[in-house]
């Protein structure tokens, strides 16, 4: 049986508790167009920042964006970066977070500069050494006594000394004798101290570095993976291959998984991805094939995204219906969160995005007409579509006369069109606030006041232009002229 719709809602029913390493992440967006005369290096030009958790923060991130309840328990130290993590923790939902302070060490910080989609140079502020024993000491503690109330407990070890060797045997092995599914994503060479674990989801690399073995090919990966299981008691261990999939090994045999990404933008963070879906859905008791398929295909989407990007319920929802139409994920029919990533990395390259909307029933020569004159006035054309149930309060109970799917395919089939989001509302007034188009268009037929988020438009100085309509070319008109005949 396939991953389904109903899947994806049962994730809101999975409770786990995440700890590990804790960090800031830190993406400047800009250009570098020129050489320093002071030195051969490009000069960066920067034009915008985000700022959002890492590290374990990305775990807690997609497991609050898939709904699941989450108890999170990380360290920081006492500085400024500290404080923004619990500050960014504070506002996820479903997640209830205890981070412990150790005036000895600094917050963990990764800045990444990016041109385009591209990475230029990433800086990296953190610590390496142990916790001071105390807080050590307490953070076991507070881990134990929240573990009763989770399915699963997720250890994301990036090596930054929040799990230490003493705290990883403890924790896994007070949690497999409570009977607590241990999900571990793991760093480094000596993986004894993963021992007993359920599942560990290397990647190929750190599968080669743990083992010392050749990870070329599915055979040797299915080896080196097979040693781990065996050396170490670990029931599954999954390793993610990048544009090769997934694999994974179980005690009864083993399973390859094709990746689902069609274009990769950006893989940070994608581990953190992979880790959240697999302890999600098996929390919610979702079955093991389905679990990896949930992961593989959220991993897909958020490579496509630039940034450590987070998956949501919908996005997974959209990328199963559109492998049902044999369309592709990446395509131009999306969804609002997924069109606003889309335009994120549009207008770090510079470009201006044009928004449009309509029910678009039945395509004519105006509507052709409109959106190329549209797409003149931009780099990107993003078209709001209204929903069938819209587009029956709108036009009566009779339309519309085509469905929302073949509308939309429809004009995703247009050279001018390159982004289409259906919604559901009257307006697609939600859309322009989420995705501040730089223009925003509408048929000549409407006066300036009159076009529905105009004054949204006016607070940012984007631009609203009337579109001169073709004479005699209207859908309506053409309903009735079908009516008659």
């Amino acid at each position: 049986m396939s991953l389904s719709k109903n899947d994806i809602e049962k994730l809101s029913c999975a409770k786990l508790l995440c700890v590990g390493d804790i960090m800031l992440d830190q993406f400047v967006y800009g250009s570098a167009s020129r050489i320093s005369p002071e030195a051969p290096v490009p000069v960066f030009l920067t034009s915008d920042t985000d700022t959002m958790l890492g590290g374990a923060g990305n775990v807690v991130r997609n497991l609050s964006a898939l709904g699941a309840k989450t108890s999170f328990f990380g360290v920081v130290g006492a500085d400024t970066a500290g404080q923004q993590i619990r500050d960014l923790l504070e506002e996820l939902k479903n997640v209830s977070a205890t981070v412990l302070v150790d005036e000895a060490r600094s917050s963990t910080i990764k800045e990444r500069f990016i041109s385009g989609t591209q990475q230029l140079l990433r800086v990296d502020k953190e610590s390496f050494h142990p916790l001071n024993e105390h807080v050590e000491a307490e953070l076991i503690a507070a881990i134990k006594g929240a573990l009763s109330d989770c399915s699963a407990l997720v250890l994301s070890d990036y090596d930054k000394g929040t799990l230490s060797r003493k705290s990883l045997i403890e924790l896994i092995s007070y949690a497999i004798e409570n009977k607590v599914l241990v999900i571990v994503d793991p760093k480094g060479e000596d993986y004894s101290c993963y021992q007993g674990a359920n599942w560990i989801t290397p990647n190929s690399t750190e599968l080669s570095l743990a083992t010392g073995m050749p990870v070329e090919s599915e055979d040797q990966v299915i080896a080196a993976a097979r040693y781990l299981q065996t050396t170490f008691n670990i029931e599954n261990v999954l390793v993610t291959r990048g544009g090769d999939g997934m694999t994974l090994v179980e005690t009864s045999g083993s399973k390859h998984f094709p990746a689902e990404a069609k274009e990769v933008f950006d893989v940070s963070g994608a581990g953190d991805t992979v880790i959240a879906c697999i302890a999600a859905a098996l929390s919610a008791h979702i079955s093991i094939d389905k679990a990896i398929t949930l992961a593989n295909i959220a991993a897909g989407i958020v490579v496509s995204k630039v940034g450590t990007a987070v998956v949501w319920p919908e996005d997974i929802v959209h990328a199963l219906s559109q492998r049902k139409s044999r369309v592709e994920a990446h395509g131009k029919i999306l969804t609002l969160n997924q069109a606003v990533e889309r335009l994120k990395s549009w207008r770090n390259k510079g470009e201006r995005i044009c928004f449009t909307n309509g029910c678009f029933d039945l395509i004519h020569p105006g509507h052709i007409s409109m959106l190329e004159k549209s797409r003149d006035l931009a780099d990107r054309l993003v078209v709001g579509l209204n929903s069938d149930a819209s587009v029956k309060r709108l036009k009566g109970s009779s339309r519309p006369i085509q469905e929302q799917n073949a509308r939309s395919k429809v004009l995703a089939s247009l050279s001018s069109v390159d982004l289409v989001i259906v919604f559901d509302g009257d307006t697609p007034i939600e859309l322009i606030k989420a995705m501040k188009p730089e223009v925003l268009t509408k048929g000549a037929d409407y006066a300036r006041d009159q076009v529905v988020g105009a004054e949204i438009l006016k607070d940012y100085n984007g631009e609203v232009r009337l579109i001169e309509l073709v004479e005699g070319q209207s859908t309506t008109s053409t309903v009735q002229k079908m009516l008659k005949n």
